[in-house]
């Protein structure tokens, strides 16, 4: 039963004849307020049955089958059952979610159901969340299973009384006590382990740069920016608060040459004959002779210091001349046409051909042509595995070819590799498709249509993906080769025919 049906029939139960949607009949708080405690009841029951669904199905793909390509694996932790790898995206298609979600809900049951049983009996009691028990079993998921036990009593204490903040503390010091060394070398890991990473952009455009870097260059980092802000505030202060400003200097940084050019612009120098020009802040003596080449570089010079990207962006003919509208830029997301200017605006831009999607590209050889790989990329607009998220790069994925290649010295038809037989696949995606027992057809441009191992269909396509009926779907992988079959769209006109 789905959750929102179970708690729906819970309230209703406490309150007959009144929907629990509802809230305008005559009925008493105290009822009212019993139908929501049964409406929690019921999902965690939901829950807990989800779970136990999933487990269920480790236990019945546990061993180890005949295809030695398809390895057992242990998504959970030291002391769990092992699972047949390929057994996972299947159950994640039914799921309708990525594998990597499933997995995670793997991990966690077996984490609970072996390591945790106590935490579990409560879970199973329906005493407490389950997502609370789910986190406590991936922060306990490091630990050995000799060592679990002691976070294991103290969370099933507290896990049905106390605030889920209260109950990550708990754990959280409990992992600590029972693995004290493997602590001591996480926290020195974590101390040498730096990095700058970029978060994905908003619907208005814009990203966080994260950084973890030592104190003395985080406030060099920070000087530069404050003095870069004081310089914009000439021009940008009356309409920009001193954040705005920061966060504009912080944009110079990444294109050095102008930053120079800034900073020399905007620093006095003493002209007095009796006393030497003192070095900014931001050039000490020994950086002197760099500064000094730098400003004697020719214009070309200084433009080869820039660093060199490669953006895709989509967007439509129209909103191009109109400069309204939404364009898509991979890897970022989706944002106004007219702000592609603060995305571009300071490189050095070389626009390449339009991909023309009526042109059908084909070819002998296995491998895909650069050109070929950017057609099929535009035209399917992602990694073509059902579910899969469309945060795939282009350079994150395979150009299978959905339908196997034939060597033509083996009596291969010519013309196997072009946009009608190419799909775009992560690694693992690419690897469960050749050796897990799928069956994949590409049915028109940018539409994939796959059957798992045990008879489950799904299209993929530019509307995402959807469960098809066993026939809809057997017309589509069984059509004449080049015969792309729409069978809902064919079942909607034999409609419109027989209303005739």
């Amino acid at each position: 039963m789905p959750i929102d049906t179970a708690a729906e029939d819970a309230a209703a139960a406490a309150l007959p004849g009144v929907r629990a949607t509802g809230g305008e009949q005559d009925v008493p708080d105290r009822a009212f307020l019993e139908a929501v405690a049964a409406g929690v009841t019921a999902r965690r029951r939901a829950e807990v049955a989800e779970l136990e669904l999933v487990a269920a199905w480790v236990a019945r793909h546990g061993r180890r089958g005949d295809d030695e390509k398809d390895p057992l694996v242990a998504p959970g932790g030291d002391g769990t059952p092992e699972v047949r790898e390929y057994a996972l995206p299947e159950l994640a298609m039914a799921r309708e979610e990525h594998t990597l979600r499933t997995r995670s809900m793997v991990a966690d049951v077996l984490d609970l159901q072996h390591r945790l049983p106590r935490t579990w009996a409560k879970v199973v009691a329906l005493e407490c969340e389950s997502w609370v028990a789910r986190r406590v079993a991936s922060m306990t998921r490091r630990l050995l299973a000799g060592q679990v036990g002691v976070v294991d009593v103290a969370v099933a204490r507290a896990i049905a009384g106390h605030a889920p903040s209260t109950v990550f503390e708990i754990a959280s010091a409990k992992v600590i006590e029972a693995d004290p060394e493997a602590h001591a070398m996480e926290r020195e890991r974590q101390r040498h382990e730096r990095y700058v990473s970029l978060s994905r952009a908003d619907e208005f455009g814009f990203r966080h740069v994260i950084a973890k870097v030592t104190a003395g260059d985080a406030v060099w980092v920070d000087a530069m920016v404050e003095r870069v802000a004081e310089i914009l505030a000439v021009e940008h202060g009356h309409d920009h608060n001193h954040d705005e400003l920061r966060s504009l200097a912080f944009g110079w940084l990444g294109r050095p040459a102008d930053l120079l050019q800034l900073l020399l612009t905007h620093t006095q120098v003493d002209s007095s004959p009796d006393v030497p020009p003192a070095p900014p802040v931001w050039a000490p003596e020994h950086l002197a002779s760099t500064v000094e080449r730098l400003a004697a570089m020719s214009t070309r010079q200084l433009a080869s210091l820039r660093g060199r990207g490669r953006v895709f962006v989509h967007v439509t003919d129209r909103d191009l001349l109109r400069q309204s509208g939404i364009a898509r830029v991979e890897g970022q997301g989706p944002m106004l046409v007219q702000s592609l200017g603060e995305l571009l605006g300071h490189a050095a831009v070389v626009v390449t051909q339009v991909v023309d999607h009526r042109v059908r590209h084909r070819a002998d050889a296995y491998e895909h042509a650069e050109p070929l790989k950017d057609h099929v990329w535009t035209q399917v607009g992602g990694d073509a595995f059902p579910f899969s998220p469309r945060t795939a790069t282009r350079a994150d994925v395979d150009f299978d070819h959905a339908s196997p290649y034939v060597p033509r010295d083996r009596d291969g038809p010519p013309g196997q590799t072009g946009s009608h037989n190419s799909s775009p696949l992560r690694r693992s995606h690419h690897r469960w498709k050749t050796h897990g027992g799928y069956r994949v057809r590409q049915a028109g441009p940018g539409r994939h249509v796959w059957q798992t191992p045990h008879g489950l269909c799904y299209l993929v396509d530019a509307e995402g993906t959807r469960r098809l009926p066993d026939r809809d779907a057997e017309l589509i992988l069984t059509a004449p080769p080049g015969v792309d079959a729409y069978p809902a769209d064919h079942a909607l006109m034999l409609a419109g025919a027989y209303a005739e």
